[in-house]
């Protein structure tokens, strides 16, 4: 099995704590801007970074249901932490200053593919998929915090 990986970054108009914050807020904003790929969002367990244990479905195709049940660390300042205790995918969301006013979010997901011809196809498009996902995130994040 081959490691899949998906990033996506956006430049956001909105100081880095401003949206590290708002990406930690799990009880009240995060659930906002998750796109339509996301269903069942529940948070079970904290709902502020550190501690947080989250639920939901991602529909990443129409027949690709992935059920992600999320521990959420922090492990060092800006960092993010998601991983899945149903399989192995880890999603880490990094934001740091981009200049006066400004940050930049980056959102990386890694999880071992599948193998043979299945991975292959795994390889070449999930990333592109997820990034997709990812991207309009960051956009209904961006639109969150800029307001």
């Amino acid at each position: 099995m081959a490691q899949v990986e998906a990033t996506t970054e956006r430049i956001i108009a909105a100081d880095a704590e401003t949206v590290f914050d708002a990406l930690a807020n799990y009880k009240e904003v995060r659930g906002k801007v998750l796109t339509g790929h996301f269903s069942e969002y529940e948070v079970r367990e904290g709902g502020d970074g550190e501690g947080t244990l989250v639920h939901w479905k991602l529909q990443a195709t129409s027949k690709r249901v992935r059920d992600c049940l999320l521990e959420v660390t922090e492990p060092t300042d800006g960092q993010l932490i998601e991983k899945d205790r149903n399989s192995s995918m880890v999603t880490t969301w990094t934001v740091t200053p981009a200049g006066e006013g400004k940050s930049k979010a980056v959102v990386s997901t890694v999880w071992d593919g599948a193998g043979g011809i299945g991975g292959f196809f795994e390889r070449t498009f999930a990333p592109k998929g997820l990034g997709r996902i990812y991207d309009e995130l960051l956009q209904n994040l961006a639109t969150e915090v800029e307001k």
